[in-house]
């Protein structure tokens, strides 16, 4: 079975030629011209990935990744954009965005971004074992994405539980930001160091319920999970 990409781009010319590149790189694209139209295929047909331009007339990428996420919380999204100021990085992670690419968009750049996070995404991809992990009075169970406290289950992103597990294997060490960075995204650059930030800011307000758990921010080196005793 093939891999099938939803594609939402505007741009006719762009969107044409990333649709016959991808096509003929093996995968099978169903390209949409706007956001709206982008919704109704995702609602109505499978998919492993979806590509979106931001800057769409009507539903722009954000509302549609929105509208994607709330559907399908685990589903790989790339966004294209020619704007990379921060805060719309920061915008994109906390929808769930998996990494971005910007225009003028490069078909190889594309093409391995691509692959780098459908390997993240899949099943085995980033190893989880199973079992409960003990975080303070929360339990952690990374194979099925959970973070529980008591009777109360808070269901995770398949990043968020890679973020903690990642963090829970380095318990009251330091959890180098570097090798983070590779182990979960397969790349250390400004998009990717945000987007860290932005699971790490989710995760410590999972956690605040516990004032003994904490992940401290060792600035330029990486984080330490404390968990300080009784």
């Amino acid at each position: 079975m093939k891999t099938r990409i939803l594609l939402v781009e505007d741009n006719e010319r762009l969107g044409y030629v990333l649709k016959e590149y991808l096509s003929m790189k093996g995968f099978e694209v169903a390209w949409a011209t706007d956001g709206r139209q982008g919704l109704e295929v995702f609602e109505n047909q499978p998919f492993h990935l979806c590509i979106l331009d931001i800057m769409m007339p009507g539903m722009d990428g954000y509302a549609l990744a929105e509208r994607i996420k709330a559907a399908d919380p685990a589903m790989p999204l790339i966004f294209l954009t020619a704007r990379s100021l921060k805060v719309d990085v920061l915008k994109g992670f906390n929808l769930g965005a998996d990494d971005y690419v910007k225009k003028p968009v490069d078909e190889e750049e594309l093409l391995a971004r691509i692959h780098a996070v459908l390997k993240r995404a899949a099943p085995g991809g980033s190893a989880a074992p199973s079992g409960l992990l003990e975080v303070g009075r929360y339990r952690f169970d990374p194979r099925n994405q959970q973070l529980i406290l008591g009777e109360k289950v808070q269901l995770l992103t398949k990043k968020e539980a890679d973020v903690l597990f990642f963090l829970c294997q380095h318990i009251g060490e330091l959890a180098p930001r570097g090798k983070m960075l590779q182990a979960i995204w397969g790349k250390s650059d400004f998009f990717t160091r945000k987007s860290m930030d932005v699971f790490i800011s989710k995760l410590r307000k999972y956690l605040a319920e516990d004032e003994r758990v904490q992940i401290v921010n060792v600035h330029g080196s990486g984080f330490i999970l404390q968990v300080d005793p009784d």
